[in-house]
């Protein structure tokens, strides 16, 4: 796969030293001070007249972790028939989730060079904001900023000059809009956009920044008021219907006004914010509207899997349709579900039986 970006860098190599002041050993190759090579002069071309276009910045195949968990269950079902259930799962390209305290460098580097070799494309998700999801079903995070950015260099650093997608923080900027005690939003917004600076070093790297669901926040100015103080005007763009149920046609609508409401203030030169879209359960769009309390986005009944992962969109600044979010994986303790981000087996059966 390939990204085309025109976007500049010329103050992120200057927050990238400073960031990684703090980072761990394995941190080292993006904490060079070396600038990251220029782009040649027809891939520079070639993305500014997608991005003019609302054409997908990216291209070519997503890699298929063989870890995933579907791909586990279906290699260790009990029988046949189950692994051949689990197939419409098993055979799609997923994000994979780093979450937890261990260095991400080891996991990450294995990851994108397997990736690298199949030549395609992995998908990343990077999840461990402090005070995570508001103290809610996925509760956690690093412990105060400065482990935060070690954490993410290392991340970074993982991937080197090879191709990653990384969709940054789902929830973090929509959960400070809406308010999130303890969390002060500026603060919050500086470290995110401190983020994205780290990950955009990487000259190979697409960074999208999570943006919430059509259903959440709905206020377009005040989200892209949020958005770019997190640094997403020096990102390949947004995330949408992370973990949701939002239907696609809705999610692209919703990204697309969002994008517009974006070039609202937009710093001269930089081109248009594109977006990626989490199909991953939304075939059968959200639960109604009268659903009991979390059942409305934790763990609903009734749900199905959506689009299949690609690039070849077809719709105006949609980069991908992606899954982010493992299907089969819960959403938190709810609703029968284990603890979030765990398979699930009742929950897989339900999303390809529909």
């Amino acid at each position: 796969m390939s990204r085309h970006r025109p976007r500049s860098r010329g103050r992120t190599l200057v927050l990238v030293a400073v960031t990684c002041g703090a980072a761990v050993a394995p941190t080292a190759v993006a904490c060079s001070a070396d600038p990251a090579p220029d782009a040649d002069p027809s891939a520079s071309s070639t993305s500014a007249s997608a991005s003019a276009s609302g054409q997908s910045q990216l291209s070519g195949e997503f890699w298929r972790n063989p870890e995933g968990h579907a791909v586990l269950a279906a290699e260790q079902a009990a029988s046949p028939g189950v692994a051949e259930a689990l197939a419409p799962l098993a055979a799609q390209p997923t994000a994979t989730w780093f979450a937890n305290a261990d260095d991400p460098y080891p996991a990450a580097e294995q990851i994108s060079l397997a990736a690298a070799a199949a030549g395609q494309t992995p998908v990343l998700v990077a999840y461990r904001v402090p005070d995570r999801d508001c103290r809610s079903y996925s509760s956690g995070g690093a412990a105060d900023p400065a482990s935060y950015l070690a954490w993410i260099g290392s991340l970074a650093a993982a991937l080197g000059d090879r191709p990653a997608v990384v969709v940054l923080e789902p929830d973090a900027v929509a959960q400070t809009v809406v308010g999130c005690a303890g969390v002060d939003p500026a603060q919050r917004y500086q470290l995110l956009a401190q983020a994205v600076d780290v990950l955009e070093a990487q000259p190979q790297v697409s960074t999208y920044l999570d943006a919430g669901n059509a259903a959440w926040v709905t206020d377009l100015p005040v989200l892209a008021t949020a958005l770019r103080s997190s640094g997403v005007d020096k990102a390949d763009g947004f995330a949408v219907n992370v973990s949701n149920f939002q239907t696609t046609d809705v999610s692209a609508a919703f990204g697309l006004a969002l994008s517009r409401e974006l070039e609202q203030g937009q710093p001269a030169g930089t081109p248009a914010a594109h977006f990626v879209i989490d199909t991953s359960r939304n075939g059968a769009g959200p639960p109604p509207q009268n659903s009991p309390g979390t059942t409305a986005w934790c763990n609903p009944s009734g749900r199905r899997l959506g689009a299949a992962p690609t690039t070849d969109t077809g719709m105006e600044r949609v980069d991908a349709l992606l899954w982010v979010k493992q299907p089969g994986d819960s959403d938190g303790s709810c609703s029968g579900g284990p603890p979030a981000g765990e398979w699930w087996p009742a929950a897989a059966a339900e999303l390809v039986a529909g």
